[in-house]
């Protein structure tokens, strides 16, 4: 039912938008540098196929087990909606804020790639001042969208996807229709690459493989390339039918870019030589220069732009919902729980955009990523354990859809996450040990705050 009218969310979502989130919020520039990384660690066509294979069953299953969270609990705000049903109040609370965190600091760190890619674009003189105006005017574009409404918003969201999705499939036409150098066109390109690259596979797991370190390096490059696929999770009460429409959109999102990620890393190796893209750290840029030259790089550039400009736009829509729905919930400030005429939550747009302005204006995130990475990767763990004791706790509850391999599959997801967490921590203890504060504080920060009578 569309609810209308002032200070109301307007749910008037489909599966269209469902789909565009979840592809828009995963695919950013990473698919046209990780493949190089992967290159170097496995070394082998086939085994790279794997990797990427394997990562996307790493995200469907996440996005399986978070089908039945949502569509059992449709409300605003993303992760924080099912710690809260599961563990409380004050882990809510702290899921919510890390999960705002983590958008906070992703939006201002894609900004200011998106800043440094347009200037690359413009023949005006290089200077970090230009790139950060740029990624500045991005992320002000992108609020005042996101400030006429969810229709303006969603629309926005949708018109990016499809564009994103053109543009790498236009790459991946071009790898395997253009000749390469010294060689003709041969028909049945892709057929032979694909026939090739699985012939390969099967040889090389009978020869001596790369090190244990080398694919765990790999996976998680490519797991972290496959991050954003839960973003219709925080629209969910925007849906019009979210029972339906939510496993749609996050099982089909996840397919749609995995079977995208393989197309881009088929296409890559039938251009380049597997030591080449190994030793490439842009090899998408490398792949178009060998085939039309520099105006290759030139057009690679534009579509890594476009790709960012539309993670931006996924992340300036979904990270107010966070906010909102914990002021709604009585865990934020009451004022953050405001909506507009359009159904956005203007209040908490906002302070997004503020806060991420603010980062883009400091410049330094190096130590910014290192927590924000921490920070994204705890998400999947928290919502993997909420599932687990929502099963436990509420066996009653009405779930319009099953988790399927369940308990193993939300099980594997959290051990994954579990890992990940553990990896980062490891090789960054001090990056990990600031992430964990920020999050800590939110527990005195909303004991104060209730006593002094801040919250509802």
């Amino acid at each position: 039912m569309t609810r209308e009218g002032q200070g109301q969310l307007l749910s008037i979502l489909g599966l269209g938008f469902g789909l565009a989130g979840a592809v828009g919020g995963t695919i950013g520039a990473g698919i046209l540098r990780t493949p190089g990384l992967v290159a170097a660690q496995l070394g082998s066509p086939g085994l790279i196929l794997v990797a990427w294979g394997v990562g996307g069953l790493y995200a469907l299953l996440g996005a399986v087990g978070v089908a039945e969270l949502a569509a059992s609990l449709p409300q605003a705000g993303g992760w924080w909606v099912y710690a809260e049903r599961a563990f409380g109040r004050r882990v809510g609370l702290m899921v919510g804020w890390t999960d705002w965190l983590a958008h906070a600091i992703g939006l201002a760190w894609v900004a200011t790639t998106a800043g440094d890619y347009a200037q690359a674009l413009l023949p005006a003189e290089p200077g970090p001042w230009l790139s950060r105006g740029i990624a500045l005017a991005a992320i002000g574009l992108f609020g005042l969208i996101q400030w006429r409404g969810v229709r303006a918003g969603s629309a926005s969201q949708e018109l990016l996807s499809l564009a994103k999705a053109v543009a790498f499939l236009a790459l991946v036409v071009a790898c395997f229709a253009l000749p390469l150098p010294g060689a003709g066109a041969g028909a049945g390109a892709m057929e032979t690459a694909i026939e090739t690259a699985f012939e390969t596979a099967i040889e090389t797991a009978e020869a001596q493989g790369p090190t244990a370190a080398g694919v765990v390096l790999a996976l998680q490059a490519v797991i972290t390339t496959y991050d954003g696929w839960a973003s219709p999770v925080y629209f969910a009460e925007e849906f019009e039918q979210p029972g339906r429409d939510l496993p749609r959109s996050l099982i089909g999102g996840v397919l749609a870019v995995l079977v995208l990620y393989l197309l881009i890393n088929l296409a890559l190796l039938h251009v380049l030589p597997t030591t080449a893209l190994a030793a490439s750290t842009l090899p998408a840029a490398d792949a178009a220069r060998t085939l039309v030259g520099a105006a290759g790089a030139h057009a690679i550039t534009a579509v890594a732009l476009l790709a960012l400009l539309g993670l931006i736009n996924t992340v300036v829509m979904a990270a107010p919902r966070i906010l909102f729905g914990l002021a709604r919930r009585g865990l934020f400030p009451a004022w953050a729980a405001g909506v507009n005429a359009g159904g956005t939550p203007a209040p908490a747009l906002l302070l997004t955009t503020a806060a991420a302005a603010v980062l883009v204006l400091t410049g330094n995130f190096e130590r910014l990523l290192a927590m924000g990475a921490v920070l994204y990767v705890a998400l999947p763990l928290a919502g993997m354990a909420s599932l687990l004791a929502l099963r436990q706790q509420e066996p009653d509850l009405p779930r319009p859809f099953r988790c399927w391999g369940y308990p193993l599959t939300p099980v594997l997801i959290a051990a994954g996450s579990l890992t990940f967490l553990v990896a980062g921590a490891t090789a960054a203890p001090s990056s990990s040990l600031a992430a964990a504060g920020l999050v800590a504080v939110a527990y005195p920060a909303s004991l104060l705050a209730e006593r002094q009578g801040w919250l509802q």
